[in-house]
């Protein structure tokens, strides 16, 4: 063999030993996977926010919808004639009682106080006369110097003339009045509308002009209805006598459209006698003070009125709740970690919470956020949620994005 050239067995032999190598790492390679099991690895539960019903004293009430009415509404009328001299009030605004409105021409009505005055006058002298002549004669009749009937005659000119002048004197008063009627005052403290007649109007000729309209809105009215139903459930079985429903006070609280809650207290004044059978309702109507005048007539108002005393009950977080076509329901998660339907009658809404009359113990754990997962008969993984706080703070899953 030539120098420098490879010798084949040695070439051939190292070959052997590469392919051995490359064979015994695919061996160690596929040996252990050749061992483990193709096997699935089920998902863990889905984790859902759970919380036991707030134990809390309620108190019972009904809610109705109704309107704001003005406590005093009165038309402002010219009661004589006369041209209108000045109107002295801006539209719109708050005035107080004796407040100055509207001032009619007065000096015919001041010369017809002043003619009425000396007709007085005058009807006071000829009484004076007839009285002097009267005693003058009753004492010569008594000297047997006149006759009887003189002394009969000052009797009746005495009577007449007194009647004369207390008709003098009613003119008088009726003069003053008419005086009076050509200011037009605020009866009471409140607010005017727009004045429906300029300065220089002829006003109150043969009709009483209505010049403008004042209303009283503090206090207010609020009206609203009560149905059948729920009037009997107030009253219960054995209605109350006459004096003690004089006696009772319901209280009511009013919350306006872009209110939160029912910030405005007063309470019931009136109740209609009978229900209206179109209806079947009862009218009813609460009192309210107003002073700042934040609610106006016209107003749409929601009204709550307590029912019964304070009692305790369960409160399950408004957004907890389900509806179907059988009704309320809420999530609860039993002790096998599985979740389950459970159907609920419902009560009022108190602050965030609603109130659950039937359907649940108190000891529930109640699903209150992961919603979406919990569907009933899937296990899930619970975690406890704080429960309402003093003074009807929010619970866990009060909020949409808690879902």
């Amino acid at each position: 063999m030539a120098k420098g050239s490879k010798s084949p067995t040695r070439c051939g032999d190292r070959a052997i030993k590469v392919a051995i190598a490359g064979a015994l790492m695919v061996l160690l390679i596929t040996i252990p996977a050749c061992g483990e099991k193709n096997t699935y690895a089920p998902p863990p539960p889905p984790k859902v926010k759970v919380s036991q019903p707030l134990r809390k004293p309620v108190t019972d009430y009904l809610e109705f919808t109704g309107n704001a009415v003005a406590y005093n509404t009165v038309p402002l009328r010219a009661r004589v004639e006369g041209f209108l001299e000045k109107v002295l009030f801006q539209d719109g605004q708050p005035v107080k009682k004796g407040q100055l409105l509207f001032l009619i021409q007065q000096e015919q009505y001041q010369a017809q106080l002043q003619k009425a005055q000396a007709a007085v006058m005058a009807e006071k002298a000829q009484l004076e006369h007839a009285q002097t002549e009267f005693e003058r004669y009753s004492r010569l009749v008594k000297e047997d110097a006149a006759a009887q009937t003189d002394v009969d005659r000052w009797h009746y000119e005495r009577d007449s003339r007194r009647a004369a002048v207390m008709a003098a004197e009613a003119n008088v008063a009726l003069a003053k009045l008419n005086l009076s009627y050509t200011r037009v005052t605020a009866p009471f403290d409140g607010r005017m509308g727009r004045h429906l007649k300029d300065p220089g109007t002829l006003v109150g000729a043969g009709e009483q002009t209505l010049l403008a309209e004042i209303n009283q809105i503090d206090p207010i009215y609020v009206y609203f209805s009560i149905n059948e139903q729920d009037l009997l459930r107030v009253r219960g079985k054995k209605p109350p006598s006459p004096e003690e429903e004089a006696k009772r006070i319901y209280p009511v609280y009013v919350g306006l459209a872009d209110e939160t809650g029912y910030p405005h207290q007063g309470h019931l004044d009136f109740a209609a006698i009978s229900l209206n059978p179109t209806t079947g309702s009862l009218q009813l109507r609460a009192i309210l003070p107003n002073p700042d005048g934040i609610i106006l007539p016209g107003l749409f108002a929601r009204v709550r009125v307590p029912i019964a005393q304070e009692k305790e009950a369960l409160l399950v977080p408004e957004t907890a709740i389900g509806y179907d076509q059988t009704g309320p329901f809420v999530r609860i998660v039993n002790d096998k970690n599985v979740v389950e339907r459970r159907g609920v009658k419902l009560g009022n809404l108190v602050d965030t919470g609603r109130v659950v009359l039937e359907g649940l113990q108190g000891d529930e754990r109640v699903v209150i956020a992961g919603l979406l997962r919990a569907i009933p008969g899937r296990t899930v993984s619970p975690e406890p949620a704080a429960p309402f706080g003093p003074g009807g703070e929010s619970l866990p899953g009060s909020h949409p994005e808690s879902r």
